[in-house]
């Protein structure tokens, strides 16, 4: 069954601040690197609220451990990578790719309690951590992502970190009407405001839909136009359908199509289409790690177009990442105060559900 948002009244909601217990399920896959960040150095990270360190060892892979030697306690993080091994550069202890003590200088260590080692994947050009329980691990896959291992598509994008609850940002990329001011002089313009919005709700995603026919293409879509190989002054088609899917992962199909031909269905040739793809990853209660890109299937050995591209949406992103943060210390400091929830919220609204009942399956299953 699915949800339009007209079913979702406007009314009053509870604080956007923190409840008691954790705001993120930890039975899933996050994102807690690019393939780039982890290089010859360890790489320390926090996700759902856990302290881990990210290495290479010589014979392969990435493996992922908490960051804490089993020592005293100092960050692994600080040490360095030797053979398959990380060494704690505080006294040298050495701990293998799934965290157990394997020598340390004029000691026996065979007897040393380990440190925990996390299940971790690296695929799609992205490092993804499991930080809930193994068991579980083992028998969830990763999304499939046939874009990020495709011939037929280019792909560009970057990271940031954010000073605020990461389901703000959720609710920033389901509800794209702030587009209009927030990133007017790039993506923004009034038939967004002007356009009604549909929200769908399945068991694995929720969808908000947004289309305008007959308008002028905005900056960044005049850019992909040429980019494209089309006119950028055309009157076009615009769409944009926002995916959320659980833990926290948002793709919005983007894109422009010259007026009349069909839209989101036209011929490849006849549009400028991509996928924004966004991985929002919780680091504590206030802040997350932002994986953010674009997908697309025009231009696809165009290695400057990616690059600037990368560039629009970086300051795009940028202009999101200033709003977000701002509106975080706002809650933060008023935190008795109760927002409005409107029907332009109902993606947001029904993707933090989803949220809250993945986390209750999982206090059930502990329970």
């Amino acid at each position: 069954m699915t949800r339009t948002e007209a079913q979702v009244a406007p009314t009053k909601a509870a604080p956007v601040g923190t409840e008691s217990g954790r705001t993120w399920p930890v039975n899933a896959w996050y994102v807690a690197a690019t393939s780039a960040e982890v290089g010859d150095t360890p790489l320390a990270r926090q996700i759902c609220g856990q302290r881990m360190v990210l290495f290479r060892p010589h014979s392969g892979g990435v493996a992922a451990l908490e960051d804490f030697c089993p020592h005293r306690g100092a960050p692994l993080s600080l040490g360095f990578v030797r053979g398959n091994t990380l060494v704690c550069g505080y006294h040298g202890l050495a701990v293998d790719c799934r965290g157990r003590p394997d020598s340390m200088p004029g000691q026996q260590v065979a007897r040393f309690p380990g440190t925990r080692r996390y299940p971790v994947i690296e695929r799609y050009g992205f490092i993804w951590i499991w930080p809930g329980d193994d068991a579980v691990a083992e028998t969830t896959p990763l999304h499939d992502l046939p874009w990020a291992e495709s011939a037929e598509w280019a792909y560009g994008g970057g990271v940031f970190h954010i000073a605020c609850d990461y389901r703000l940002m959720i609710d920033n990329l389901m509800d794209l009407t702030h587009e209009t001011y927030v990133h007017a002089s790039s993506i923004g313009q009034k038939e967004i405001d002007e356009a009604p919005v549909t929200t769908e709700v399945t068991p694995d995603e929720v969808t908000t839909s947004r289309y305008m026919d007959g308008i002028s293409a905005p900056p960044f879509w005049q850019m992909a136009l040429r980019g494209a190989g089309l006119p950028q002054d055309a009157t076009v088609d615009r769409w944009q359908i926002c995916r959320f899917s659980l833990p926290s992962h948002v793709m919005i199909e983007v894109g422009v199509a010259l007026a009349g031909e069909g839209s989101y269905h036209a011929d490849p040739a006849k549009k400028a289409a991509s996928i924004v793809v966004d991985f929002i990853t919780p680091e504590t209660e206030t802040s997350h790690w932002y994986f953010w890109g674009m997908a697309r299937q025009f231009a696809v050995d165009d290695t400057a177009l990616t690059d600037t591209i990368r560039e629009g949406q970086r300051k795009i992103f940028s202009e999101d990442l200033e709003m977000l943060e701002r509106q975080q210390q706002n809650l933060t400091r008023c935190s008795d105060r109760r927002l409005l929830k409107l029907n332009i919220d109902a993606g947001g609204v029904r993707s933090r559900l989803m949220i809250d009942r993945a986390i209750a399956r999982e206090a059930g299953m502990r329970g």
